[in-house]
């Protein structure tokens, strides 16, 4: 095994480093969630972690870990003696792959042995390889929903529970969780963010001296991993002492009233939902007191745990960004803080670089201004600037819940919300012969393959004889995630009659619903000359919300650019994700004005989609007493349908009638 990189000499990151030791001295904590930038020492400071925890005594030949002083008496290798012979081993740091299986992680039941033998086999999976370590995921906004459900809910629990056909295993799961992310690759929802007891953003010194200093011990770790951290066995062996110190510690730390009233006040101020935040707090608070060889919290320890604790629970819709207002924080503990409670033992403890809590400077998304060009005239012969001398972009209205946009047919993409697809989670609706290892189980299908040969095998009247052959899997169908690819007519037609503050809301709405439905989004815009890929597609649907917001407006309407570039996106991202299904959203009143034979190219560019066959919605922006009908005219050769902004509400009369309409038809 290579020698990991040390923990201590991990330069800056104090918050990283603070919440990760926090939770090494109170697993309770809950687990820890690490969103940044790429190249921050996010996964470097982890697998140093496991390093310092205190080795662990096992039973000897358990595959579950179990300590043989209070071994579990549902481990499915038990039962084992209490007291009995046991062993020590390092504190494993496990890693779940983002592509890792549900039998991967949970473990699997042997299922064709369990039917055609009659043995109850069970392999045990990642949980139970975790249990008293470090499970941590990479990229854990990447992984599946139903995954990352699994997952909490045995962080939450301590334990893993495997059920298949009626036979049910269940083992202790205690680990450390820690989940890593970068923001750019889409968000997790917010009900997962909540089960992670603490978050902590990082980003990359803006010092250089301090940025030299990564680039020296970097690059001294790689010369000579062993000598390098040969270096720092010092510092090392200080914090593990450190941490066993406060772990033992940890059971005498008082959390009096006071601090209990600080905490409960501060959950209030910022409006956090249900009582998990204030738990964690307290878990947070106590361990912090620990960490700094107090028997008492004080308020410095509160305020700390508020910092770790909140930030990304205060989020009130997904595009709220994560934070914590500073000033507000100290403001509410000061209002509720308390004399009559004082901490018994003020004097603070051992201090050091990983007790500091300062924050990451925050940094927002970054857009680049655009050059100053002169006026162009619009659709409606209104002069119309672009770069630093156009108007100041329009506000979204307020969003909506929209009707369900769907692509016919049934996919096989990544699991999702939107549309149809065979997927390994949903109703079961046939069955098949197993392709590999058998995973979903069709009862009735495999009975009725083994009754015809009941006679043969010497069994009838005594019992269903099952071999392998007989075995059918369920064929499950659930939903899959699409790629929403919207296409967004930001030319003087748009703009001139402010009609852009409304389709902005729409496209806003229509991404509210990508990102309940798990979709990956891109967005390309027109207007003047060309188009643009104003967002790549993503899993970030924050980030499309953003470049919205600042989409700038004016010019002529290239609709047949938008189009073509839209077109060739798909292109590409075929290449990259075949499973994933796409469809187009092209946001526009239908008119084609930018370059020659604008409407003829137009027509020519949708029928590539028809011929594709590319599932697309037209959303007509058209507004006023006399409509032309470009739009429908646009959605009928791109091979899709049509829908007015108000139809696009899910709660809309127009919207229902058309819908009642269609199904009589």
């Amino acid at each position: 095994m290579s020698t990991p990189f040390p923990f201590t000499a991990v330069v800056g990151q104090d918050d990283l480093r603070l919440a990760l030791l926090l939770n090494a001295v109170s697993p309770a904590v809950g687990g820890v969630l690490v969103r940044g930038e790429k190249g921050t020492a996010k996964s470097t400071a982890v697998r140093a972690l496991s390093a310092l925890l205190p080795a662990v005594p096992v039973v000897a030949g358990c595959r579950f870990s179990c300590d043989p002083g209070a071994p579990d008496p549902a481990c499915p290798d038990g039962p084992h003696e209490d007291g009995g012979p046991g062993a020590h081993r390092p504190a494993r740091m496990v890693e779940l792959p983002v592509g890792a299986s549900e039998d991967r992680l949970v473990g699997a039941l042997d299922i064709e042995r369990a039917l055609a033998e009659g043995v109850k086999a069970f392999e045990p999976g990642l949980l139970a390889d975790a249990h008293r370590g470090i499970l941590y995921v990479d990229e854990v906004n990447l992984l599946h929903d139903h995954l990352v459900d699994l997952l909490l809910d045995a962080a939450a629990m301590g334990a893993s529970y495997v059920e298949r056909e009626g036979v049910s295993v269940r083992h202790a799961a205690r680990f450390l969780l820690v989940g890593t992310m970068n923001p750019e690759e889409g968000e997790l929802r917010p009900q997962l963010l909540d089960r992670f007891g603490l978050t902590v953003e990082v980003a990359a010194s803006r010092e250089p001296d301090q940025r030299v200093e990564v680039v020296r011990r970097r690059l001294a770790y790689d010369d000579g991993p062993d000598a390098f951290a040969a270096r720092w066995a010092d510092e090392e062996r200080a914090v593990r002492q450190r941490v066993v110190a406060a772990r033992e510690l940890l059971p005498s730390v008082r959390l009096g009233d006071g601090a209990l009233r600080q905490i409960a006040a501060t959950c209030a101020a910022f409006e956090v939902d249900g009582m998990r935040a204030d738990i964690v707090m307290a878990r947070t608070a106590t361990a912090l007191a620990a960490w700094a060889g107090r028997t008492g919290v004080l308020a410095e320890d509160v305020r700390q745990a508020a910092l770790l604790a909140l930030p990304h629970r205060r989020r009130r819709n997904p595009f709220d960004a994560p934070g914590l207002d500073e000033d507000r924080l100290d403001e509410t503990l000061e209002e509720f803080g308390g004399s009559e409670d004082d901490d018994p033992d003020p004097d603070p403890g051992p201090g050091g670089p990983d007790g500091g809590g300062g924050q990451p400077p925050a940094e927002g998304p970054q857009d680049g201004g655009g050059s100053a060009a002169r006026p162009e005239a619009g659709d409606d012969g209104e002069p119309q600037t672009s770069g630093a001398g156009e108007r100041t972009p329009a506000r979204a209205s307020e969003p909506f819940r929209t009707k369900v946009l769907s692509v016919p047919g049934v996919g096989e993409g990544a699991a999702g919300r939107r549309s149809r697809a065979r997927t390994e989670h949903g109703r079961t609706t046939g069955a098949r012969r197993p392709r590999g290892a058998l995973t979903k189980l069709h009862l009735a299908a495999t009975v009725q393959a083994a009754a015809p040969h009941q006679r043969a095998r010497g069994r009838a009247g005594r019992g269903l004889v099952v071999r392998r052959d007989d075995l059918r899997q369920a064929v499950r169908e659930g939903r899959e995630g699409n790629l929403v690819l919207f296409v967004v007519d930001a030319s003087g037609s748009m703009a001139a009659r402010q009609r852009m503050g409304a389709v902005k809301g729409a496209v806003l709405s229509l991404l509210l619903d990508a990102y309940q439905r798990r979709d990956k989004v891109g967005l390309v815009t027109f207007r003047g000359t060309a188009a643009d890929v104003a967002l790549p597609p993503t899993s970030s649907v924050d980030a499309a919300a953003v470049r919205l917001e600042s989409l700038p407006t004016g010019g002529r309407t290239p609709l047949a650019a938008g189009l073509l570039k839209a077109h060739e996106v798909l292109r590409v991202e075929r290449l990259r994700d075949p499973a994933r299904r796409a469809l187009v959203v092209v946001v526009t009143d239908g008119r084609a004005t930018g370059g020659p034979e604008p409407v003829a190219l137009a027509g020519r560019a949708a029928r590539l989609f028809a011929a594709g066959d590319v599932a697309s919605v037209v959303v007509d922006c058209e507004s006023g007493p006399v409509r032309l009908g470009l739009a429908g005219r646009l959605a009928g050769e791109l091979g899709g349908t049509a829908v007015t902004l108000e139809e696009l509400r899910a709660d809309s009369i127009a919207a229902l009638v058309k819908d009642v309409q269609g199904r009589a038809a």
